[in-house]
């Protein structure tokens, strides 16, 4: 990829196949993101405690982080299409029995799927857009792609809260989930592939190493193949650092999913109305995903960071005080709000480094080992949120996560600038 002479026409090839570029994620995230709030209250339906169903929902992240490679393998050898259509199968295959087969071993197995198809569909849009995204504008339509998992978070909930008006029954966002499912597989199947087009648009740089002009499978893929751990070795000093706050980061996201769930339920909310918070962080934070793009492509990517950190690990602290109190409530859908607002600020933060750091003539086995790593920290959390819920309380489990946001804040302060100076466009 050069940053300069493609970059004019690769704006506006990227924007023409926009839809086909977004859409498949979007129609995901939309589906996903009216089951995800309700996770904890399908599995306490099926007879878990608060602990068990943070558990069940801690599942999601970690079927993303074990289906990483997997799906790598997979992109890189048969193609992003066909990848994106049997994920989307298997997913569909998993809700159906989810809804149909009403038992907590089945749900929590449904969700682990549901995470491991889910990075099918990451990995795919990753390595297509590293590859292809002047370096000028690469914050700006990374941040949109991650605004396509926010309209998710942002419509699902709301949806999710009128079907339950409408049914009265949590089950049918898993059937609206299956929907979404069903209409993905058939755009992707029939609508026309943007990797081929994408390459046709530029068939001048077929032969130059940077850009081969052929559909782009995956910068990810490749670290399945030379071996994950070797590349984080080799790349130790960088991940070390930069990719521990970026952890950190991601922690906290994933925490973010569990705790507000939970919390409502701990406090006595019904579902409805958890729904209802959920969809309104989630509304905050789909406003400032395009935002944050403009910021770290303007102003350089710590101005991004730091205040997304600060304000999801303050929040975090803040919430676990409030639990006991005559106001629970009230600063319940306060702290939601903090931490939505401060997710949208983090919008392709994690997506944008990673293509910052990643090597210009083979960022394929680096790109492979940034994701592990964070999605690593984005697994471990549910389930330290789970264990601390366990032997203490939630509130304790919301402190934890708040002191990880805020070391996190601190180390982007002290390593994004030494290893990713910004560049203006």
């Amino acid at each position: 990829m050069t940053d300069r002479p493609e970059s004019p026409s690769a704006r506006e090839v990227l924007w023409r196949f926009g839809p086909m570029v977004y859409a498949p994620t979007v129609l995901f995230a939309i589906g996903e993101g009216a089951v995800l709030p309700l996770i904890p209250i399908l599995a306490g339906n099926l007879g878990a405690d608060v602990a068990l169903s943070a558990l069940v929902a801690s599942m999601l992240v970690v079927g993303q982080l074990i289906g990483n490679l997997p799906a790598g393998w997979a992109v890189a050898r048969v193609g992003e299409r066909i990848t994106m259509i049997g994920a989307g199968t298997l997913a569909l295959v998993v809700a159906l029995s989810a809804a149909l087969l009403p038992s907590l071993p089945v749900f929590a197995a449904a969700v682990f799927l549901i995470g491991f198809c889910a990075a099918a569909f990451g990995l795919a849009r990753h390595s297509f857009m590293t590859t292809r995204v002047p370096v000028m504008f690469r914050a700006r339509a990374l941040s949109l792609l991650g605004g396509t998992f926010r309209l998710g978070m942002f419509a699902g909930p709301f949806i999710a809260a009128a079907l339950i008006g409408l049914f009265g029954d949590e089950r049918a966002t898993i059937w609206f989930f299956a929907v979404c499912l069903v209409a993905l597989i058939v755009l992707v199947t029939f609508g026309p592939d943007p990797e081929k087009q994408f390459a046709a648009e530029r068939p001048e740089r077929s032969h130059e190493s940077e850009d081969s002009g052929e559909p782009v499978t995956g910068s990810i893929p490749v670290a399945g193949r030379v071996g994950v751990f070797r590349t984080m070795w080799l790349h130790r000093r960088v991940l070390s650092r930069v990719g521990l706050a970026a952890a950190c980061l991601s922690a906290v996201r994933s925490a973010r999913q569990v705790v507000l769930p939970l919390w409502g339920v701990s406090i006595g909310l019904d579902a409805q109305t958890i729904a209802l918070v959920v969809g309104v962080s989630g509304a905050l934070d789909f406003a400032l995903f395009y935002a944050s793009g403009q910021v770290m492509d303007r102003f350089g990517r710590l101005w991004a960071a730091l205040p997304a950190m600060v304000l999801m690990g303050s929040g975090f602290l803040a919430l676990s005080i409030t639990h006991d109190g005559s106001s629970a409530e009230m600063w319940f859908a306060l702290f939601a709000a903090v931490l939505g607002v401060g997710n949208g600020l983090s919008s392709g933060i994690l997506l944008t480094i990673g293509a910052d750091l990643a090597p210009k003539d083979d960022p394929a086995p680096f790109l492979g080992s940034w994701r592990t790593l964070t999605d690593a920290g984005g697994a471990t959390t549910p389930l330290i949120v789970t264990g601390i819920t366990a032997i203490s309380s939630l509130s304790f489990a919301a402190g934890a996560v708040g002191i990880i946001g805020l070391l996190g804040a601190v180390a982007f302060v002290r390593w994004l600038p030494r290893f990713v100076p910004h560049v203006r466009d």
